[in-house]
């Protein structure tokens, strides 16, 4: 009887041991990017084709990557559920995606981010992704799903939402802490100015700080033109400037961000998704060499000394 009792709470000690192992591995990444310098990247298309494009995405990014000495954890959707049209292209779906992005992370041996839109999907992504990401217009109204991608013990970025102050991702940050997971990240990816449009306000990237975690900047999606773009079908669907990315991104490294966000595809005109904020992949060797070279001469990682007292000759 003793044996069997044994048995019967060996289940228990193994998921335990899992989640240790999974917190610890998770931690290491975390800190690997918190220590990344001058900034990690995260990148990829914005939602998986198919297998063959997202190998070949994978591929180029990564030597990009690792040639101008960037950290890389790639990303792809696997369901863009927030579409603006219900005929927009969402991906292969959960099982599918999840089956590609493993291969790709086996292949190149790359971490995956990827994100969640229901708290039912967190713990099967969980076993894939290295990062669970949580879409802008989830970051503050679903509790539930912030505290189930927590409890997966894998690093969570967090997107600020387009209608949102940034002091309010101190509170998202904090329930992903309570909920026993302090590998957070806030992800800045602009606000909402009026209809159809997106502003990026530099002040931001300070001020998320108060959130206590590293800060990435999304520099494709904040250029994002909300339901701008009319369809020859009478419907709507997103626009973007994607001419503006680099001025974004300058703007971002140079205040000093932890890491850049940006979607990467390698014939951005015919995107099924999102086409007008995803950078050229031919451009993106030079964007980066550039960023990196601002960020290395920036001072925006530290805090400036403002000395109030009366100056004298």
């Amino acid at each position: 009887m003793r044996f069997l009792a044994q048995i019967t709470t060996l289940p228990v000690f193994v998921i335990k041991v899992s989640k240790v192992a999974k917190m610890d591995a998770s931690t290491s990444l975390y800190n690997q990017l918190k220590a990344a310098e001058p900034f990690f990247l995260l990148a990829g298309p914005n939602v998986i084709e198919s297998e063959e494009h997202i190998f070949r995405m994978a591929k180029h990014i990564k030597h990009v990557a690792t040639k101008v000495g960037l950290p890389l954890v790639f990303k792809s959707s696997f369901d863009k559920a927030n579409r603006t049209s219900s005929k927009s292209f969402r991906g292969p779906g959960l099982t599918e995606g999840l089956k590609i992005l493993e291969k790709v992370k086996l292949a190149y041996d790359i971490p995956i981010i990827t994100d969640v839109h229901e708290a039912s999907q967190c713990e099967e992504v969980g076993k894939v992704a290295d990062i669970i990401q949580i879409p802008a217009f989830l970051c503050r109204q679903q509790t539930d799903l912030l505290v189930a991608a927590a409890k997966t013990g894998k690093i969570i970025n967090i997107k600020k939402g387009q209608f949102c102050a940034p002091s309010v991702m101190v509170n998202s940050a904090e329930k992903v802490r309570l909920a026993g997971n302090p590998n957070v990240m806030v992800c800045e990816r602009g606000t909402m100015f009026g209809y159809n449009d997106l502003i990026v306000d530099p002040r931001n990237l300070e001020w998320i700080r108060e959130a206590n975690c590293p800060v990435v900047a999304d520099v494709t999606h904040a250029l994002q033109q909300p339901a701008g773009r009319k369809l020859d079908d009478g419907g709507v669907a997103s626009g973007g400037l994607r001419e503006l990315i680099p001025c974004i991104a300058r703007t971002a490294v140079a205040v000093g961000v932890d890491g850049i966000f940006m979607e990467v595809h390698d014939d951005p005109s015919n995107a099924p998704v999102d086409g007008p904020t995803q950078w050229p992949l031919r451009h993106l060797e030079e964007l980066l060499v550039e960023l990196v070279a601002i960020a290395r001469v920036s001072k925006g990682k530290q805090h400036f000394n403002i000395d109030l007292t009366p100056y004298r000759d």
